[in-house]
Order: C-alpha cells, then structure tokens, then sequence
C-alpha cells in the first residue's frame, strides 16, 4: 500500500471519519529529518496495512490543519482512533520505536 497524501480538502474524510486507528505523519519536503523517516513511515504503511491507516500530511500545503494541531516542529506523527487524537509522538523515530508505539496503541 502506498502513502496516501492528505490535505486540508480531504483530512476530516480520510482521517476523522475513519473508522479505525491513522497515523498521520506531519511533514514539509525541505525537512532533513522528515525526509528521513520517510523510508520508516513507508515500511510501517505496509507492515499495518489493514490494522492502521497511515497518512502523510504536507504542512506547507495544508496549513489549517497544522495549525488545527498545533504542528511546531517536524517530523511529528499524531495517532488519532475513530476521529480523536489518542497519542503523538515527535522527530524521526527509529523504526523500532515506531513500531513498538503503533503495536502498543493497536493492542
């Protein structure tokens, strides 16, 4: 499964009215760090396919919804279940991490 792109028109569809957990990772393209999780974000896309959503967030094009969560720094990954937001973490995480927190929120 491929990273879906998500922006201001289409955040409240595919993230809020999703009927499960989406990891939305909040990220700009001139970021060094963002760009380095991407691999990660990437992998973890297809190893939770079908157990969690994950969605990436351009905060350069979707500025409301950065401001909405209150996006400071990037990377920052923001996990949502049915609509609320349930956890966050920030910067690039190893892959271990991140999948030790995403195992852990879909228990």
């Amino acid at each position: 499964m491929s990273l879906l792109q998500v922006n201001s028109s289409n955040f409240d569809a595919e993230v809020l009215q999703h009927d499960g957990l989406v990891l939305v990772d909040f990220f700009a393209p001139w970021c060094g760090p963002c760009m380095s999780l991407l691999p990660t974000i990437e992998e973890a896309a297809k190893n939770y396919d079908g157990k969690c959503k994950i969605v990436k967030v351009n905060v350069d094009d979707s500025q409301e919804v950065a401001m909405k969560y209150g996006i400071m720094s990037i990377p920052a990954l923001k996990m949502f279940n049915k609509g609320e937001l349930i956890d966050e973490k920030m910067g690039a995480l190893p892959a271990a991490d991140l999948s030790a927190w995403i195992d852990g929120l879909i228990g």
